[in-house]
């Protein structure tokens, strides 16, 4: 088998800065490339591909460059791709050192495209904001505040600023006008940090809500910080007509989300255009549906993935991980994918509002189903016959779990060891011998995949669990908890300061001061294109 090709500094910025297609893909687990990582490099962890490959780089000729750290990840990741049908990929030269040494700028954190967009608009718009203190404040002495929480609901419920209301990012400018009918109300938009506080706040000031508005500065991190008391299992949301059983407020809210995306440069298309794109092998092109989940899986139009506007634009390079690819939004209510598409274009992304939108299309039920291919077969185990396996210890049969770790930590088959795909090399001849194996994850999809690893790794017998761990959990079967047997460090995921509700205060203050400093990171590197209306 021929060397893959290699890729130079120079090439893949220029390739960013002309905005040819490149999927700069870092192939790391999340926290090491939450460490340190080139701006655009999306993380692509190997040990996932097959489960995101053709959702996420859904033209097979896309250019691909692979990152790694010198652990020798991306040779690997590049002969994966090719197995799965890719034809032009790369290994990025000399890793990201390399990078470094090229005088490359490197980031922390996740979603840094996004998170450094949001600190450029403030610092561009001087977005308004209030303390933690002052919001407070307000609240209690009883001013006529709204409090709009712009995070997923599952973030929001975890907790929240008491008494605010969760309307997710792009839900916003739809409903602000609803939930603040009164022009006095002053309208107070959080997220756990700056970014979505910053960008929802700046959504409703382009959009004209005659209200108010201002971001809570530093968001949940900065109420705590204040020594203030959070929420918890709050369930207060919009409702589903608040900003559309009023046409009068409706239409307010779709000429001014219009007027926005026009002034951002966003462009316009046809369910008709956009499905031949989706068939053209030159370019690459997403199509994603940014209404809320519950809408999406009620009905969505074939071809189009579910990605909330508010996330999209929180999470770019994951959702659309080809930089330089077309970008295409529908809705159902001419506000959503206006104002996320005005965002995504002030990110110098090309895209495109679906604007004959209508309901025919929307024959689609349930959750996005992305293609995937087909695991090699294994032999398969129920639940209830593993579970009178693991009673005999004559069996010798050793259990792996490649659920994240967060889920095995809240409860995993007694005895199972948890493992890094892409680390087994490393990590499977440190556990105690067997005679067979038996492969599972919360559903067993990413299990069916590493399962014939693990058998050419060992020569021993591999079998997968039938619907992974949730058919142990349905059985009704005993689960063990906590951190116990940990074949793989957790790498799977990076803690973010802002999560849950015992983050240090040092860490919460060392993520403030680095978001401060994204701009200057941003002018240093050079590639991105960002400007802002």
């Amino acid at each position: 088998m021929s060397a893959t090709p290699l890729r130079s500094f120079n090439d893949v910025r220029e390739a960013l800065i002309s905005k040819r297609e490149i999927a700069f893909l870092d192939v790391r687990e999340e926290d090491p490339h939450a460490q340190r990582h080139p701006l655009f490099a999306a993380n692509f962890p190997l040990s996932k591909i097959e489960l995101d490959a053709f959702t996420k780089l859904p033209r097979q000729s896309v250019p691909i460059v692979l990152l790694d750290d010198g652990e020798g990840l991306a040779p690997r990741a590049a002969r994966r791709f090719e197995a799965l049908g890719y034809t032009d990929v790369s290994v990025f030269d000399g890793g990201l050192k390399g990078w470094e040494r090229a005088g490359g700028e490197v980031f922390r954190d996740v979603n840094v495209p996004s998170k450094a967009f949001g600190e450029l608009v403030e610092a561009k718009r001087h977005t308004p904001a209030l303390s933690a203190e002052a919001v407070n404040a307000l609240l209690k002495s009883g001013e006529d505040v709204v409090v709009l929480d712009a995070r997923r609901y599952d973030e929001y419920q975890t907790m929240n600023i008491p008494g605010s209301i969760s309307v997710p990012g792009a839900e916003l400018v739809l409903r602000a006008r609803a939930l603040a009918p009164d022009p006095k109300t002053r309208v107070i938009v959080n997220c756990a940090g700056r970014t979505r506080s910053i960008i929802g706040t700046q959504s409703l000031v382009n959009a004209g809500l005659p209200n108010p508005v201002s971001a809570l500065r530093n968001g949940t991190i900065g109420w705590l910080l204040a020594g203030q008391t959070l929420a918890h299992g709050s369930a207060t949301q919009f409702a589903a007509t608040d900003g559309r059983a009023d046409e009068a407020l409706h239409e307010a809210s779709r000429e001014s989300a219009r007027s926005v995306a026009d002034r951002a440069g966003v462009k316009r298309t046809t369910y008709a255009d956009a499905q031949r794109w989706a068939q053209d092998t030159n370019r690459t092109t997403y199509r994603f549906d940014v209404r809320t989940p519950g809408e999406y899986e009620h009905a969505h139009a074939s071809g189009y993935q579910g990605a909330p506007g508010g996330q999209l634009v929180q999470e770019t390079e994951m959702f659309a991980p080809v930089r330089g690819a077309r970008i295409v939004l529908f809705d159902d209510d001419g506000v959503r994918a206006n104002m996320t598409a005005s965002w995504l274009a002030q990110m110098n992304n090309d895209v495109y509002v679906i604007d004959d939108a209508s309901s025919a299309p929307l024959t689609e039920h349930g959750p996005w189903r992305g293609a995937k291919p087909q695991p090699s077969a294994l032999p398969a185990i129920t639940a209830k016959d593993l579970s009178k396996l693991l009673d005999d210890p004559s069996s010798q049969t050793i259990v792996l779990d490649f659920t994240a770790s967060a889920n095995h930590v809240k409860g995993h088959i007694p005895g199972a060891w948890w493992a890094v795909r892409s680390r087994l090399p490393e990590d499977l001849p440190a556990l105690p011998d067997a005679k067979q194996y038996v492969v599972t994850c919360a559903s067993s999809a990413l299990a069916a995949y590493a399962g014939p690893e693990v058998a050419a790794l060992t020569g021993k017998p591999v079998l997968l669990l039938e619907g992974g761990t949730a058919s142990w959990i349905a059985a009704g079967l005993p689960l063990e908890k906590g951190e116990t047997r940990l074949a793989s460090p957790r790498i799977d995921r990076y803690r973010r300061p802002y999560e849950g509700t015992d983050g240090p205060h040092e860490a919460m203050n060392a993520y403030l001061e680095w978001e401060y400093g994204l701009v200057a990171q941003l002018e240093r590197d050079g590639t991105h294109g960002f400007f802002v209306i």
